[in-house]
């Protein structure tokens, strides 16, 4: 079994596919707004409308002792393998295993004491997708969506720009990534295969040679030479195939669109900057993410799966972690190089941390009540750590957030209102977060 494409659970890539489709300070969200528009002019930034996310989505929960928030004074059995080294903020330290983030660590915030209570990777990564818990108790197998996810919600509230769909996923959505009762239009258009391959190309945005060749005389001509498939067309508002045809009907603008031919065609960036990522998938992915950042896609996802280390954590995790350590912090310098960290927000996590204490098995198991996120660009201040566990690790113990806090603060950061009322099918309201604060930290 390839542990790369699987969990505890049995997820395999082939699920992913099928299903794939499937305040601080009693400050008020106006507020908030203004309070970083006025601070991102003043620092020449871009407003909370301008703020694009790339969200790194570590399926299976990573070990928070293993990343970032190590235990080197725990006990035998709980501190682990590995040792605490140095970051360039003096005094902080991170796990070993992630040296090349350690080097940028005055341009991120990690936050060490964001909890919850849900220990099932459905759940849990129902919660720390969408700032929704679950109505009811969901096992590690399932594929769940009670809400929109955070890409969904931003597409919603956005809309397409360049014509480039507003949320995108690379090389799979997650398995609460979709948009449920949102509409098929603000499903992620997922972008598979390797970007490292040489023979690279992004599915359903190849030109077809008679409008590459400009044969295509117009848009009626255009959308039949892109659209090979007989589709049923019924009147019911409830069939998912008219939604489905509608966002396909973006496909037309995308297809057609200079900035997103020109975001999805790798080869042309600068080799030393291909070399900075990393030629690895993740890298690579990594680097695609930047370049639709580049020309206006508000939300991308990238999915790196394989964190559920249950046996064998310190024999599997250093080669597993080495591409997310050398393709993170690059993305990070490159943004900030390219003066984009402004407007460009970057996290890093999963639906949990690991247990404190190491299994029979050398491994670690699920736990909810401590892990460590990765925040970095939108104003967030760098060099800093939010919050802390007990010396053990076992639980937040400072400054403790709950994942609608967390989720509260996302949407802040991209000026749109958690505190919205959305409408299902059946017009039952939903508030878009249900509770939760600003991390306050992060608006410093």
């Amino acid at each position: 079994m390839n542990f790369l494409q699987r969990n505890c659970a049995g997820q395999s890539r082939r699920d992913f596919i099928r299903l794939g489709l499937g305040g601080a300070a009693g400050l008020g969200f106006s507020d908030l707004l203004r309070l970083r528009a006025n601070a991102a002019a003043a620092k020449g930034q871009s407003g909370p409308d301008n703020v694009n996310c790339i969200l790194v989505w570590l399926d299976g929960g990573p070990s928070h002792y293993e990343t970032f928030d190590p235990k080197p004074d725990a006990p035998d059995g709980v501190r682990g393998d590995f040792k605490p080294i140095k970051t360039n903020v003096p005094g902080t330290h991170f796990c070993q295993t992630v040296p090349e983030l350690a080097k940028v660590a005055d341009k991120m915030t990690i936050i060490r004491s964001i909890a919850h209570k849900d220990p099932n990777h459905g759940g849990g990564n129902h919660y720390m997708m969408t700032g929704a818990p679950t109505p009811v108790p969901v096992g590690c197998g399932s594929f769940v969506t009670f809400h929109p996810s955070f890409g969904s919600s931003v597409s919603y509230h956005r809309g397409v720009k360049n014509g480039l769909p507003a949320y995108m996923t690379l090389d799979r959505m997650s398995r609460s990534g979709g948009p449920n009762f949102l509409g098929a239009q603000h499903a992620p258009f997922v972008i598979g295969g390797d970007p490292n391959r040489d023979d690279f190309q992004v599915r359903d945005v190849v030109l077809p040679r008679e409008i590459s060749e400009g044969r295509a005389e117009n848009r009626r001509a255009l959308r039949a030479s892109l659209d090979q498939l007989e589709r049923i067309h019924h009147k019911a508002a409830a069939d998912p195939t008219v939604g489905f045809d509608s966002f396909y009907q973006q496909g037309v603008d995308l297809v057609t669109s200079r900035e997103a031919q020109a975001a999805f065609d790798i080869s042309k960036e600068d080799p030393k900057v291909r070399e900075k990522y990393g030629r690895h998938s993740l890298g690579q992915r990594l680097l695609m993410a930047r370049r639709l950042a580049e020309v206006g896609v508000s939300f991308t996802t990238i999915y790196y799966g394989g964190w559920d280390h249950h046996r064998k954590i310190f024999e599997t995790l250093p080669k597993h972690i080495k591409p997310l350590d050398q393709g993170v912090a690059a993305l990070i310098s490159d943004l900030d190089e390219r003066g984009m960290l402004d407007n460009t927000m970057v996290i890093v996590l999963g639906e949990f941390g690991r247990t404190p204490k190491i299994n029979k098995d050398a491994g670690r198991d699920h736990w909810p009540h401590a892990m460590s996120v990765l925040m970095a660009g939108a104003g967030i201040p760098g060099g800093q750590i939010v919050g802390a566990t007990d010396v053990k690790g076992y639980h937040a113990s400072e400054n403790i957030y709950s994942p609608e806090d967390f989720a509260f603060s996302l949407y802040t950061k991209m000026g749109v209102d958690p505190t919205t009322v959305l409408h299902k099918n059946t017009g039952r309201p939903v508030q878009l977060v249900n509770g939760g604060a600003p991390i306050k930290e992060l608006f410093v």
